[in-house]
């Protein structure tokens, strides 16, 4: 440890703290920036150690974050999304609801890079309303009705690291907006979302009376 400076306790912390959160965003606060400094200079050995017990990690310097994926896994990729995630232990499970949000936030992403709207940090912030459409229009699906669902619905994703939102009270509103961040790029494969266009735009052209409809753009 000692040519790395990084001393065994401190190595102790920064694999608790990957272990338990699954996720190191070096923007998200003090912490996690100084955690994800200390994985820049060790990161060799953080991978050796987690090796042993077949974890594997995608750190992406370019937005400065790492995600650990666990035994059996691909990185990254959503086929196995259900097994990818964390939330206080290695392998937890994603809700439909969750896996659904998290596919159209990664529509939406991809709409926001090809129109440009992607700011400096890689983040892309869309209206909540658009997102609500984008899930009726591709998905069939709506937001929960409950506010403490929809509340601990963007909470899950917010823990994933996956957006920002500047408060619990803002999904109350119509107008609410949220960020969403450059490593849901990671988290959902391209395949995943072409998957889904399809399928929306087969179910838009054949409606229950079974004559052909023009197919719809989708979000994007």
């Amino acid at each position: 440890m000692q040519p790395s400076g990084v001393s065994l306790d401190e190595l102790r912390e920064l694999l608790i703290r990957l272990l338990n959160y699954g996720v190191l965003v070096r923007a998200e606060s003090q912490t996690e920036r100084d955690l994800y400094d200390r994985f820049v200079r060790i990161e060799e050995i953080v991978a050796e150690v987690l090796s042993l017990y077949g974890i594997e990690q995608h750190h992406d310097r370019r937005f400065e974050y790492v995600r650990l994926y666990p035994p059996g896994s691909r990185t990254p990729g959503m086929d196995q999304a259900q097994d990818q995630a964390f939330g206080g232990s290695l392998r937890a499970r994603l809700s439909q609801n969750e896996i659904a949000l998290i596919l159209v936030l990664r529509a939406q992403y991809d709409k926001a890079i090809r129109e440009g709207k992607l700011d400096e940090h890689g983040y892309a912030t869309e209206p909540l309303e658009a997102i609500s459409l984008a899930l009726k229009n591709w998905l069939n699906r709506g937001l929960p009705e409950k506010l403490l669902d929809r509340r601990r619905l963007f909470q899950r994703l917010r823990q994933l690291r996956l957006i920002e939102y500047h408060a619990e009270e803002d999904l109350e509103q119509a107008d609410a907006w949220l960020r969403i961040h450059p490593m849901i790029v990671d988290f959902v494969s391209a395949d995943a979302i072409e998957a889904v266009r399809e399928g929306a735009a087969a179910a838009n052209r054949t409606p229950a009376n079974g004559e052909a409809e023009p197919a719809m753009n989708g979000p994007g």
